[in-house]
């Protein structure tokens, strides 16, 4: 079999062609081996097999060296992929092939309303204190949940969000007092396996999206940050969590105005409104690996 320079050897049966994992800077192996654990454990966990994470696998990679390529002939782009992801010219026009539709990355209604009653002081008392709401206005103009649910959107009646939230076990409604509660400092859906795997794949897929931007610029374009300590108690970690907390509540309390603001300011403006913007604060505990002993080194060698 004959290969020409710039050109994936094809093996038989349309195989890829095996990898020398030898050649992948050590430094590199280890980190994709911690993001790649996770996923691994998740798939696991959801009964996903190997082969459908491998498909996955390989349609990110078609994607994003596609959107790596120059523009030229599309006769020459599969044998360009191919070589840029190592697969063989007969997946990668498979793969090029299949229709994906573009996940929309944009937050739910239920979401959007739980933020500005957070948020806004005329549905809370205080940053992070939401104030229960009659579900309609008993008098004129009074801040109301049917109010609320309409200044987040024209498209879905106030009842059904109402039913959302409550199913999800983020609000409550009292029917003797026709008034609803909001019962949780966070949006985390008690029950919606669905919306969860989606705050998965958008909250990390945009810090991951970060972190990999920030490695491959000369010049990091994204803020991302951590503090790490360990040495600590079960105890400590509990509070330091409540402390995470009052932050992420001040600065979502701060945040959500400053950027109502600056959307209707690019509006008014005309400015192209063709950015999005994601902010978080996360934390992270777990125990403490066990360091291996000079002995468990030396007879591991």
């Amino acid at each position: 079999m004959s290969t020409r320079p710039g050109s994936q050897a094809e093996p038989v049966g349309g195989d890829p062609m095996p990898v020398d994992r030898s050649t992948v800077d050590p430094a590199l192996a280890d980190a994709m081996r911690a993001l790649l654990g996770p996923i691994a454990r998740l798939a696991l966990a959801q009964g996903v097999p190997c082969g459908a994470v491998e498909e996955m696998l390989k349609e990110a990679f078609v994607d994003e060296a596609l959107k790596a390529q120059p523009v030229q002939a599309p006769s020459r782009m599969v044998s360009r992929l191919s070589v840029a992801t190592g697969l063989n010219r007969r997946e990668v026009t498979r793969l090029t092939r299949q229709q994906r539709a573009v996940r929309p990355v944009r937050p739910s209604p239920a979401s959007e309303l739980f933020t500005r009653w957070m948020t806004d002081s005329t549905w809370s008392d205080a940053p992070g204190s939401p104030k229960p709401l009659p579900r309609v206005p008993r008098v004129e103009g009074e801040p109301s949940f049917e109010s609320l649910a309409q200044s987040v959107t024209r498209d879905v009646h106030p009842r059904s969000l109402l039913d959302e939230m409550c199913r999800l076990g983020i609000a409550r409604f009292d029917e003797a007092t026709d008034t609803v509660s909001l019962m949780s400092n966070a949006f985390v859906p008690s029950d919606a396996q669905a919306s969860m795997l989606g705050f998965l794949g958008d909250n990390v897929g945009d810090h991951l999206a970060a972190a990999v931007s920030n490695v491959l610029a000369s010049e990091p374009p994204h803020f991302e940050q951590a503090v790490f300590a360990d040495e600590l108690s079960g105890q400590s970690v509990t509070a330091v969590r409540q402390f995470v907390l009052t932050q992420w509540k001040g600065l979502m309390h701060a945040a959500v105005p400053l950027l109502e603001g600056l959307i209707e300011d690019d509006r008014k403006a005309g400015r192209p409104q063709d950015r999005r913007l994601r902010i978080g604060l996360y934390s992270y505990a777990t125990d403490i690996a066990p360091s291996s002993s000079p002995d468990q080194t030396e007879s591991k060698k």
